[in-house]
């Protein structure tokens, strides 16, 4: 008699995107925003944010800042009503070329704190082979200060090929607006939003 297949419990998974802004000064300020949707829901969240999108555009994304003020309202509030957390590390000050330092600290704190949510999987936006190496030994150095023996793992993406990526750059796209004073849109994603503060040293 065979035992019974016990089933394994699917990788809790978040998809992250950023957006910044360079400042002289103390200005400045990055912002590295993760959705985290449960296993069983991110099939229903693509097919959403491919609706938002439009079928019938191909090889694109759905690009915050390439919205119009509407569109950008109506999408931020489809997303609030997916079930869905968004946790978002927002680093300054942020002079100009020292972004890639502030990205990484703020990705440092994310790991962090994706870790107390069950995430085990963090899936970023692709750039360049250099860029995505730097953000693996960023998560590297991260998985060090949590337990001994956390499995978390880093992947890169293109955009257009992973419709959930496109959820976390509406986050962070709000959440910038909000810190350049426009706090319409973010406040729409309140109640499914955590956001961390970090200081970078820049």
């Amino acid at each position: 008699m065979s035992s019974p297949t016990v089933p394994v419990p699917a990788t809790r998974r978040a998809f992250a995107d950023e957006s910044f802004r360079e400042a002289d000064g103390a200005g400045g300020f990055y912002v590295v925003a993760a959705a985290v949707f449960e296993p069983d829901g991110h099939e229903v969240a693509r097919e959403v944010l491919r609706e938002l999108y439009g079928r019938k555009r191909q090889g694109g994304k759905l690009h915050w800042n390439q919205m119009e003020r509407p569109e950008q309202r109506a999408v931020v509030k489809t997303l609030a009503e997916l079930d869905a957390l968004h946790v978002v590390a927002v680093g300054g000050p942020v002079p100009p070329r020292r972004q890639e330092r502030a990205r990484a600290k703020c990705l440092h704190r994310l790991v962090v704190e994706l870790h107390g949510y069950g995430v085990e999987h963090l899936l970023m936006e692709g750039r360049t082979e250099r860029l995505n190496t730097r953000d693996v030994r960023t998560v590297q150095g991260a998985r060090y200060t949590l337990p001994k023996g956390t499995q978390f793992a880093i992947e890169h993406r293109p955009g257009p090929k992973e419709p959930l990526l496109w959820a976390a750059d509406v986050v962070a796209g709000a959440v910038r607006q909000h810190r350049e004073g426009d706090p319409e849109c973010r406040a729409v994603l309140e109640q499914c939003l955590y956001e961390v503060e970090v200081i970078t040293g820049c």
